[in-house]
């Protein structure tokens, strides 16, 4: 049996064409988490507080 998969934004059958959402609605949601910062990629904590930047001198 294979294992039917489902948007994750809405839980319907996913379409391939969005895959792996099911529409556009639901990908341009994930989509607008991610700019939103909703979302976040696990990394070392950042001290918002040192001015030095790199390239910047």
């Amino acid at each position: 049996m294979s294992k039917k998969q489902v948007c994750p934004i809405c839980g319907k059958p996913t379409v391939a064409e969005f895959r792996p959402f099911c529409s556009r609605r639901c990908a341009d949601i994930d989509l607008g988490r991610w700019f939103s910062e909703d979302y976040r990629v696990p990394g070392p904590a950042v001290d918002e507080t040192d001015e030095t930047r790199s390239g910047e001198e």
